[in-house]
């Protein structure tokens, strides 16, 4: 059986090839040093003044530590880390390749802000921190955590070589809490880490934000919620001249937002966005419980904005997202060519493969169930062999007028399994189908695809249109979301090679879940 190879635009492979190679960020692992005991009632500051690079201070468990603390720039040549963390024993902790649960809370000290301020901050310039095994409670409006800072203006200000892992966050139950982790530094990791109450009322919140640091940055196995945005990059103009987050990997989280958020004045928007950033691989994620409020409910956004005049090079570039679960969301992926308010780069290199987007449905989530939203001429856009079961458009595209619409150049949607619905594949001012493709997708390739209770004579050749009830039959439980093909499904050996999503790579790269005997270890170096 032939299958269609997957193509990956050339500038996202050549991109992710550094960033995976080098691990992303450099590993301080076997260091050595002396410990140093901060009992309860002890000045947790003056014991991070006095550090040394290589020590470990430890905290005991259950103990509450007030203030607003400051992790100070040491030696400029130092490459060891200064590590925070629970005097609890390692045997006790989830391992180096699980995550923390709130159950584990009793074992971990807590670094408390009484105020807006953040309970950690960095130093300008500060390096090679290590937060490991505590807890972080915010006072209420502000940020929890704050990694650099939205004004610093010089590269040599921001803080690097950063780590939180096994780390609970927490926001402020009472007044709300705008952001968990400020992420504006480099070479920084946030891992097997619990994110949650991140949510004020009336106002945007974000569990990680960044977008004035360079990275690059790992999000990995993280429990992340928030009422506005799960994870977000760009959303402000960098202070620092020239500066794109760059270098990202965001893998193995569960992304998600309490049901009961659906009543209240909280602001929703989405699970991941990417505003400005390069280089980006987001893989092995469960992004999950969006609905229309403040967007329109697209749980995946990748729009480039330069939020003002003074950031004309903003771009979203070399993007791949891939492995993902999708699901319960009113539309599923939005993306933008170029900023509509300020001047941008056009957003380019993006590869949505092997995902598997499901209950993307208006009438449940509101919005409009659209698959791939696309506007104002983004180039060099590959969706391939996803399954997608979502209640409206296909792909809705816009961007000009009908006599001369903003072409998407370079555009492959090959060997995907979804819905058509009422309009399909539609072009704004255009229509549906070929018209469509033709003002919107000149040269494009569309082949291999199911469109289950579309008209194929509306479709390039090369793709087929069973019914939707024809396609329900050859998923092994759709009940349960299990959307693999059963093993007879003619749809595995279409003459474009096999449809919809390759199931036994998307497990292989699935979440990391905290103390599971099933989990998936990652292979760069860490501190």
């Amino acid at each position: 059986m032939q299958k269609v190879s997957t193509v990956i635009p050339s500038g996202l492979r050549f991109a992710f090839a550094a960033v995976l190679v080098a691990g992303v960020v450099s590993g301080a692992a076997g260091q050595t040093g002396s410990t140093v005991t901060v009992n309860a009632g002890d000045n947790l500051q003056a014991a991070l003044d006095a550090a040394q690079p290589g020590q470990t201070l430890l905290l005991p468990a259950g103990a509450t530590f007030t203030g607003n603390f400051v992790l100070p720039k040491k030696a400029e040549t130092s490459t060891s880390y200064i590590t925070i963390r629970t005097a609890t024993a390692d045997a006790r902790l989830p391992a180096d390749d699980e995550r923390i649960a709130l159950a584990d809370e009793a074992l971990l000290p807590t670094l408390h802000s009484a105020n807006s301020l953040p309970a950690v901050r960095t130093a300008p310039g500060a390096h090679h921190w290590r937060l490991f095994g505590v807890r972080v409670t915010g006072g209420g409006t502000g940020d929890v955590i704050d990694l650099g800072d939205g004004v610093q203006t010089d590269r040599t200000l921001v803080p690097s070589d950063l780590v939180i892992d096994r780390v609970v966050v927490r926001g402020d139950a009472a007044k709300g809490q705008k952001r968990g982790i400020a992420l504006n530094s480099a070479n920084t990791w946030v891992r097997n880490s619990y994110i949650t109450g991140i949510k004020l009322a009336g106002q945007e919140t974000q569990a990680i934000a960044g977008w004035n640091g360079p990275g690059p940055f790992v999000v990995e196995n993280n429990y992340i919620e928030a009422g506005s945005i799960g994870i977000l990059f760009g959303g402000a103009e960098p202070t620092i001249d020239h500066l794109t987050p760059t270098d990202i990997v965001v893998r193995h989280n569960h992304v998600t937002r309490p049901l009961d958020l659906r009543t209240g004045s909280w602001v929703i928007k989405n699970l991941l966005e990417l505003k400005h950033a390069s280089n980006v691989q987001i893989s092995g994620n469960i992004f999950e419980n969006n609905w229309s409020g403040a967007q329109s409910g697209f749980a995946i956004v990748f729009t480039v904005r330069a939020n003002g005049t003074h950031a004309p090079w903003t771009v979203v570039e070399h993007v791949r997202f891939e492995n993902n679960v999708v699901r319960h969301s009113g539309s599923a992926v939005n993306i933008l060519g170029y900023d509509d308010t300020a001047p941008s780069q056009q957003a380019r290199d993006i590869l949505i493969r092997n995902n598997v987007f499901s209950d993307i449905d208006h009438r449940t989530w509101g919005g409009s169930g659209i698959f791939l939203q696309i506007g104002d001429e983004p180039a060099d856009l590959h969706v391939e062999h996803n399954t997608v079961i979502q209640s409206g458009n296909i792909i809705s595209v816009y961007g000009g007028t009908a006599a001369a619409p903003r072409p998407v150049t370079g555009f492959r949607f090959a060997s995907n399994i979804v819905m058509h619905n009422t309009y399909g594949i539609f072009g704004n001012q255009v229509g549906m189908g070929n018209p469509a493709i033709a003002a919107y997708f000149p040269q494009s390739v569309i082949v291999g695809n199911v469109m289950a209770g579309g008209p194929s004579q509306s479709y390039p050749s090369g793709n087929v249109f069973p019914s939707v009830t024809d396609l329900m039959g050859q998923f092994r439980s759709p009940s349960t979301g299990d959307y693999s093909l059963i093993d007879t499904s003619p749809l595995r050996t279409l003459a474009a090679g096999e449809a919809g999503t390759e199931f036994g790579e998307l497990q292989r790269a699935t979440v990391v879940l905290p103390r599971s005997p099933k989990n998936v270890h990652s292979t760069s170096p860490i501190p």
